[in-house]
């Protein structure tokens, strides 16, 4: 739908665009990006949230790579990787979908995750992998992790309009041609309660500036049920810690503490705090967050 991100153009400045690969599998043709680390070490899988892609993890990927084999993606409709057959209304941008198309790439590389760390709506394709048996890691991180249904009037009208949203052709463009303005991209990433540096605001701006980018991004939001995940979440049964970045205003920290509360006893999660980081502070400390991921992944060992 409408012009994407094309790798022939945008590719070459695309952060370490030479760890770049595609792959087909689930009926996608899937960007992939895959930092190599020491010899026998373990998997760790990398899932942004919606309307990001890899180039959120541009500067932890590097640093996990100390310790981990790193895979990140585009996920499906998003940046580099297609949108599924089907488009917006394809049951591979739903919350199960999308955790059964994951699973398939995983499968096609032939990777088995030791430890998965997603953020955002990420955090909550992890979950659901792990809950429908498609992936057993030793350990979950979630960072800043969109766990918990909208509630209320909110939640009534959220995904029928979003639904109405990306259904509507020139939506996504519209949405596209406003928000690359940088007025309105700098309101976008202010509400993230997050302060990126020139390099991650140009980024988000290439993304925002392509309809096909937006509409992935509307098509995975108007799809999405968590109402089910957050049912569910009393039967996960892999270890999980949930990071929080104090000032995130896109997921109040009081979700993290809610779910908490639904998670068995038996994993002895944990809630952990990032003072003065908001909804990306992966991309605001990548060390802090690098360090908070070697040391729980030493603790659950």
């Amino acid at each position: 739908m409408g012009q994407g991100l094309d790798w022939k153009r945008d590719g070459p400045q695309w952060p370490h665009h030479e760890r770049s690969s595609f792959v087909w599998a689930s009926g996608l043709q899937w960007h992939v990006q895959r930092f190599a680390g020491p010899e026998h070490a373990p998997s760790l899988v990398l899932l942004h949230g919606t309307g990001a892609s890899t180039h959120s993890w541009r500067d932890l990927a590097p640093l996990l790579a100390e310790r981990f084999d790193v895979l990140a993606m585009d996920l499906p409709g998003h940046a580099f990787t297609g949108m599924p057959p089907g488009g917006v209304g394809s049951p591979q941008l739903s919350l199960p979908g999308m955790a059964r198309a994951v699973h398939g790439l995983l499968q096609t590389l032939a990777i088995s995750p030791a430890l998965l760390v997603g953020h955002s709506a990420g955090a909550a394709v992890a979950v659901r992998m792990c809950l429908d048996g498609l992936a057993t890691p030793r350990s979950l991180l979630g960072l800043n992790a969109a766990l918990m249904p909208l509630g209320g009037l909110a939640g009534q009208i959220f995904s029928p309009v979003a639904k109405l949203m990306a259904s509507a052709p020139l939506v996504p463009r519209l949405f596209a041609w406003h928000a690359k303005e940088p007025a309105v991209l700098q309101r976008l990433l202010q509400s993230t309660g997050s302060t990126l540096d020139s390099t991650g605001t140009a980024l988000y701006r290439k993304l925002v500036s392509s309809p096909a980018h937006a509409a992935g991004a509307l098509g995975m939001m108007a799809n999405w049920d968590l109402d089910s995940l957050w049912r569910d979440l009393p039967r996960l049964s892999v270890p999980v810690d949930l990071v929080v970045g104090e000032r995130d205003r896109t997921v109040p920290p009081e979700q993290a503490t809610r779910a908490m509360a639904r998670l068995s006893p038996k994993l002895m999660a944990q809630y952990i705090q990032l003072d003065g980081l908001g909804h990306l502070a992966h991309e605001e400390q990548p060390g802090t967050v690098a360090r908070l991921v070697f040391n729980r992944f030493d603790s659950r060992a």
